[in-house]
C-alpha cells in the first residue's frame, strides 16, 4: 500500500508499506525512515528540538555524534574511541554522582586492560583514590635491596612553564630526561609522533627508598 501526501501526484513525499509489517516513510523515492520491528533513518540525523541544533547524527562512516546546542559534544567510531567535548569555563565536565549513602569505600569506575583490571577509581564520602594494581599475587622476583640514592641523584628536577601558560611557573621534570631512570613513570617515546608524559607517582617508590638509605647512614654516624 502507497499513501501520498503531496500537493501534485508526484512522488515527493509517500509512505509505503508492504506485507512485512514495515512502513517506509520516502522522499522522491529514496526511504529516509523505516518502521517495523525497529526504527530504521535512513539519513545521517535524528533531530531532537525545535531549532534543530541537537540531535543525534552520522556524518562520518563508523561515527555517532551527540549534538547539543549546535555543538558535537560526544562522538563514538566504530573502534569504541569517545570524545567528549565541553568548555570548563561554564561549568563542570564529566559528573560521576553516586547517590549511595554507606560510609564504605565504593568502586566508582574500573579500568581493564584484556579484560583484566588494572586499575579503579574508588570513594568514600570525603575522598576519592585513584587505585592502581598492586596484590602481592599479581608480582614475581620481587627484592628490597637495590641502590635508590645513586638513581635519585641522576634525575634532574627543574622549574619551566609551557608555552601555552607563558605566565605560569611550575616544578617538574623532562620526561625524556626521567625514562632511563624509572621508565615506568613515562609514556611515549622521544621526539616521537605523541608527545610524551610522566606520571610523578611512580617516582614515589625511589624517593621512599632514598629517604631510608638516608636514614641508615645517619643513624650509623649517631652511634
Amino acid at each position: 500500500m502507497t499513501v501520498k501526501i503531496n500537493a501534485d501526484t508526484s512522488d515527493g513525499l509517500k509512505f509505503v508499506s508492504d506485507t512485512s509489517g514495515t512502513v517506509d516513510i520516502q522522499s522522491n523515492g529514496t526511504t529516509k525512515f523505516t518502521v517495523g520491528s525497529t526504527i530504521d533513518i535512513q539519513g545521517n540525523e535524528l533531530v531532537l528540538d525545535a531549532d534543530a541544533d541537537t540531535s543525534i547524527h552520522s556524518s562520518v562512516d563508523d561515527q555517532i555524534d551527540f549534538k547539543c546546542g549546535g555543538t558535537d559534544r560526544l562522538s563514538v567510531n566504530g573502534s569504541g574511541h569517545c570524545t567528549y567535548t565541553f568548555d570548563a569555563s561554564t561549568g563542570s565536565g564529566i559528573v560521576i554522582n553516586d547517590t549511595n549513602s554507606s560510609s564504605s569505600s565504593l568502586n566508582i569506575q574500573f579500568f581493564k586492560r584484556n579484560s583484566s583490571e588494572v586499575g579503579k577509581i574508588v570513594t568514600t564520602n570525603s575522598s576519592t583514590s585513584y587505585s592502581t594494581s598492586s596484590d602481592y599475587r599479581l608480582k614475581e622476583n620481587v627484592s628490597y635491596t637495590w641502590d635508590a640514592t645513586t638513581r635519585l641523584k641522576q634525575l634532574k628536577p627543574a622549574r619551566f612553564n609551557f608555552k601555552v601558560d607563558a605566565d605560569k611557573t611550575v616544578d617538574g621534570f623532562i620526561a625524556h630526561e626521567v625514562s632511563s631512570i624509572v621508565p615506568e613513570a613515562i609514556t611515549g617515546e622521544k621526539d616521537g609522533e605523541e608527545m610524551q608524559g610522566i606520571d610523578q607517582s611512580k617516582l614515589v617508590p625511589l624517593l621512599v627508598k632514598t629517604i631510608q638509605e638516608l636514614e641508615a647512614r645517619i643513624a650509623a654516624l649517631e652511634s
